[in-house]
């Protein structure tokens, strides 16, 4: 039977800072101000790798030992962790030079991706005898391990976020080759850095929209923009009203008077939506139309030329009427 998982208690109380050293520039009497602007959401979305990697890495690693729990390692094995992936970044572009022509399968550039795989490729090193030997790595009982000691660690705070994000903006920059996701900007002062950040595309804002407190660089104004549940946006099937983008579903089917329904003579054969606050206008404009609808299926025998002549009849009738009622 597998060992329970470690309670708070043996994980270690202390947070020790874990940062991969920053390269520095070797040019004598170049640039000395460097814009260290970053993508935040890719970064954010980076440091989130970790935990689960970590997770897998000390699960893997003590699965089957009586003597040790996956908390009882995770310190040690965090500090590896970081050192490998560190590692893997600071030599990817040379790795990736090198191994450009020798595989046919195609490989992600992004930096997501690229980190993703050095954590995946960590975790699977980790992996004791037990591990590799046995049916543990396609059981249930792994995958729910694995989901108790992420959430153990979350809770009791082991490696906190902004320290990982710390970490996730160094391997971004040494694996984001194509300055795609970081500023690589350098400047001789700092009031020319001063200039350069207030009008950065990888500055830091907060959506302007009413609720939103969601930070994005500027270069992803438009983006976030565009999805920003709530922002409020005129009605897709163009009423007259403006809707939060979230709740815009539910106005449509709902208490927009443009949401389409169906002719009241949908079952009599007139098979065309028609938006609501059109109800009417659609009943007069096609009246001609709803009668021949009616006339065939009281008379389901009778031909459509023998149904519109008794329908001109009907028209005729109905004007002479309206006459006599005038004359009146």
């Amino acid at each position: 039977m597998m060992q329970e998982l470690s309670t708070i208690d043996d994980l270690p109380a202390s947070n020790v800072e874990l940062e991969p050293e920053r390269i520095e520039d070797g040019k004598d009497g170049g640039p000395a101000f460097h814009c260290d602007l970053y993508d935040t959401e890719l970064v954010h979305k980076i440091a989130q790798v970790f935990i689960p990697g970590l997770a897998t890495a000390c699960v893997d690693n003590t699965s089957g030992d009586i003597f040790w729990t996956p908390a009882s390692v995770a310190a040690d094995v965090r500090k590896e962790m970081v050192e490998y992936i560190t590692q893997r970044s600071e030599n990817f572009v040379a790795e990736s030079v090198i191994l450009e022509g020798g595989t046919d399968a195609q490989v992600s550039d992004h930096p997501y991706d690229i980190i993703s795989d050095f954590v995946d490729d960590f975790a699977s090193s980790k992996r004791n005898l037990f591990s590799r030997v046995s049916g543990w790595l396609l059981s249930e009982k792994r995958e729910d391990k694995i989901d108790d000691f992420v959430q153990e660690m979350e809770i009791n705070g082991f490696w906190l976020l902004d320290r990982r994000e710390t970490i996730a903006q160094s391997l971004l920059k040494n694996v984001d080759f194509k300055n795609e996701h970081h500023c690589n900007m350098k400047f001789n002062s700092p009031v020319e850095l001063a200039e350069h950040v207030s009008d950065c595309s990888f500055r830091s804002m907060t959506c302007t929209n009413r609720g939103c407190s969601t930070v994005f660089c500027a270069s992803h104004k438009e983006k976030h923009d565009s999805i920003c549940p709530l922002k409020i946006i005129p009605c897709e099937q163009n009423c007259c009203s403006t809707i939060m983008r979230r709740d815009m579903d539910r106005h449509c089917i709902t208490v927009c008077p443009m949401k389409l329904v169906s002719c009241p003579f949908y079952a009599v054969g007139c098979q065309s939506p028609v938006p609501h606050c059109k109800v009417e206008q659609h009943n007069s404009d096609d009246l001609h139309s709803h009668l021949l609808f009616v006339l065939q299926s009281i008379h389901k025998e009778a031909s459509v030329e023998d149904l519109e002549k008794q329908l001109e009849r009907l028209k005729e009738a109905s004007s002479s009427s309206q006459l006599a009622m005038l004359e009146m």
